[in-house]
C-alpha cells in the first residue's frame, strides 16, 4: 500500500497563509517548526527569565488577571497561578467547533507564539506541534468568547489538554484529555511562568476559524460565477456586460476585472449566449421602417442580476481579498500581552484585541449574504414564467396546476436569504466585561461564526439555483449548444440529480447539491478544474 505524503507546513510566525492553516487543519500536513524557531523562542524565554529573576513588576507573573491585576503575587506560586488561569477560564460551553476548526485554531496559536516575543518556552511550542502532528484535538465549545483579551475561553480549552485536562475529539464526540495522551506516551505538561496567560490570551481562535472561512468563501463565490455562467446561457443573455474594456479601462476594481473576465472564461465557445452587437442587430430587426415597432421582445439590456454580476460579485470579492488579508496578518502576529523584546520595556499593550478580525468577518458576513441575494433573485427569474423568457412556470415539466416544479424549492432558498439578513455585525455589539476592566470588547469570534453561518446558509441557496439552471437546460433542449464550462456543469448536476420530469421530494438532492458546493465540485467539474478562474 503507499503512503501519500503530505508536504509540512512551517510555522515560523511569519510566513504562513490561511491556506496553510487550512492544510494542517483539513489536509492533515504536519506543522513542522524549525530549529530557527525553537532557539528564538529560548532566546525570549531566557529574556523574560532574567526580568522576573530582577525582580521587575509584570503584569500576570507578579499580578493577577483582569481587574485582578493590582493584586501583588509572590513569584513562588507561578505554577499554581498559570493552573488556575486556565482551570478558571475553561467555562466555555454549547456545540463543539468541529475537529478542523479546532486544528486550525491550536495550528493559529502556535504560529503566534512562533514569532518568538511571548516569551514561552520552547516545550509548550512542540507540545502544540505534537498535538496537531498526532491528531489529538482539544475540543472546544463554541460559546464564551468576547474577543478581548483574546478568546480566553476557547483557548483555555486548548491550554486544558496541553496540561492533561479537559476534553479532545474522538469520532467527533468528546472524552477525557488524560487517558488519551497515557495511550500515546504522552506525559501533560505543566505550565510555568506566563504560559497559561500566553496560551489564553490571544485571537487565535478567532484568526484560525476565520483563516478556514476566507478559503471557502474564495471556492464559493468561484462556484456562484460558475452557476450563474448557467443561468445567463438558458437565458440568452448578453455577453457584452462581460467586456474587458467596461472593466478594465473604465472602471478598475480588481474583484470586478477578475469576475468579467471570469464570466468571459465560462460563457467562451457558447452557442446561447450573444454578442451586444448580435442583440443590437436583432433590435434593429423590429424597426417599422424608420421606426422601432411599439413592443419588440428584444432588449439591448438584461436585468442587474444578468448584467451587473461583475460589479456585485467583484465586490464581494474585492471585500474577500480584504478579509484574506487581515486574516493573514493576524496569523502572523504576536497577540497576546505582555510581549518582551530585548533591549525594550516590557510591552504592556493589547494586542489581544480582535477588532481587525470581527470587523473583516462582519464585512465578509455582509458580502456573503448579497452573494445569496444575487443567487435567489436569478432562480426567481427562472422560475417566473413573466421574467423567464419563455420558460414554463416554476420550471414544470408537466401540466402547471396539476405539477408544482420548483415552486416549493424556492421557499427554502428565499427564506435563507431572509435569515441571512437577519445576522447582524458583532463587532458593534461590545459589552463591558470583568468589572469594566474590559470595558470594550470585539465579539470577533461571534462574527466569525456569523460568516460561517452565512456560508453555510449559501451553499443551499447556490444548491437550488444550479438544479434550476439545469432544469431550464432541459425544458429548453439546449445541452448541445452550451458553452465547454456550462455543459461540464449541467453533466455534474445530473450525476447528482435526474431530470425534474414530475414533482418529487426534493430536500435530499437540494441537501447533495450544497454538499458537493462545499467540496468544491462545480470547480474541479470544469474542463481545466477550474484552474483558468481567477
Amino acid at each position: 500500500m503507499t503512503t501519500v505524503q503530505v508536504e509540512p507546513v512551517r510555522l515560523d510566525g511569519g510566513g504562513v497563509t490561511p491556506d496553510g492553516i487550512r492544510r494542517i487543519a483539513e489536509d492533515g500536513a504536519p506543522a513542522a517548526l524549525s530549529p530557527d524557531v525553537l532557539e528564538r523562542a529560548a532566546a525570549s524565554r531566557a529574556l523574560f527569565q532574567d526580568i522576573v529573576e530582577r525582580g521587575i513588576p509584570v503584569y500576570g507573573i507578579t499580578t493577577g488577571y483582569g481587574d485582578l491585576a493590582y493584586m501583588m503575587l509572590d513569584p513562588a506560586v507561578e505554577a499554581e497561578l498559570q493552573l488556575n488561569l486556565v482551570r478558571s477560564h475553561c467555562a466555555g460551553v454549547g456545540p463543539l467547533f468541529a475537529e478542523d476548526e479546532a486544528r486550525a485554531m491550536v495550528a493559529a496559536r502556535l504560529n503566534a507564539f512562533a514569532r518568538g516575543y511571548s516569551a514561552v518556552r520552547p516545550e509548550l511550542l512542540e507540545r502544540l506541534a505534537l498535538l496537531l502532528n498526532q491528531g489529538i484535538t482539544p475540543a472546544i465549545p463554541e460559546y464564551g468568547s468576547l474577543g478581548a483579551s483574546g478568546d480566553l475561553a476557547p483557548l483555555s480549552a486548548i491550554a486544558a489538554v496541553v496540561i492533561g485536562e479537559g476534553y479532545v475529539l474522538r469520532d467527533g464526540k468528546a472524552v477525557p484529555t488524560g487517558p488519551v495522551l497515557r495511550e500515546r506516551g504522552i506525559e501533560p505538561l505543566s505550565l510555568r511562568f506566563k504560559e497559561g496567560l500566553s496560551l489564553i490570551n490571544g485571537t487565535s481562535a478567532m484568526t484560525g476559524l476565520a483563516a478556514l472561512l476566507v478559503g471557502r468563501s474564495w471556492a464559493q463565490v468561484r462556484q456562484a460565477e460558475v452557476v450563474t455562467g448557467l443561468v445567463l446561457e438558458t437565458m440568452r443573455a448578453s455577453t457584452g456586460a462581460f467586456a474587458p474594456e467596461g472593466h478594465d479601462l473604465a472602471r478598475p476594481h480588481p474583484g470586478q476585472i477578475d469576475t468579467a473576465a471570469n464570466l468571459r472564461t465560462l460563457l467562451a465557445d457558447s452557442g446561447l449566449a450573444f454578442s451586444h452587437a448580435e442583440i443590437r442587430e436583432q433590435v434593429e430587426a423590429q424597426k417599422d421602417g424608420d421606426a422601432l415597432v411599439q413592443r419588440g421582445e428584444i432588449y439591448l439590456q438584461k436585468p442587474y442580476t444578468l448584467r451587473a454580476i461583475p460589479q456585485v460579485v467583484g465586490a464581494i470579492r474585492d471585500t474577500l481579498t480584504h478579509a484574506t488579508t487581515v486574516v493573514g496578518t493576524e496569523l502572523n502576529s504576536s497577540n497576546d500581552n505582555p510581549l518582551f523584546f530585548e533591549g525594550k520595556e516590557v510591552f504592556h499593550g493589547a494586542n489581544f484585541h480582535g477588532q481587525p478580525v470581527a470587523f473583516a468577518m462582519d464585512f465578509l458576513t455582509i458580502a456573503l449574504t448579497q452573494l445569496g441575494v444575487m443567487s435567489e433573485r436569478r432562480l426567481n427569474r427562472l422560475l417566473n414564467r413573466h421574467l423567464s423568457g419563455g420558460l414554463p412556470e416554476y420550471l414544470v415539466a408537466g401540466e402547471p396546476g396539476l405539477h408544482s416544479g420548483f415552486t416549493g424549492a424556492q421557499y427554502p432558498a428565499t427564506a435563507l436569504v431572509a435569515e441571512n439578513r437577519t445576522i447582524g455585525p458583532a463587532s458593534t455589539q461590545s459589552i463591558p466585561s470583568n468589572s469594566d476592566n474590559q470595558d470594550i470588547v470585539s465579539m470577533g469570534l461571534i462574527a466569525a461564526r456569523n460568516a460561517r453561518r452565512v456560508l453555510d446558509n449559501n451553499r443551499l441557496i447556490l444548491a437550488v439555483e444550479f438544479l434550476a439552471a439545469a432544469q431550464a437546460v432541459d425544458l429548453r433542449d439546449v445541452k448541445e449548444q452550451l458553452s465547454p464550462a456550462g455543459r461540464a456543469t449541467y453533466e455534474r448536476v445530473r450525476s447528482i440529480a435526474p431530470f425534474l420530469a414530475e414533482d418529487r421530494f426534493m430536500t435530499d438532492e437540494i441537501e447533495a447539491v450544497a454538499a458537493e458546493i462545499g467540496r468544491g465540485g462545480f470547480l474541479a467539474a470544469l474542463p481545466d478544474g477550474g484552474a483558468s478562474l481567477r
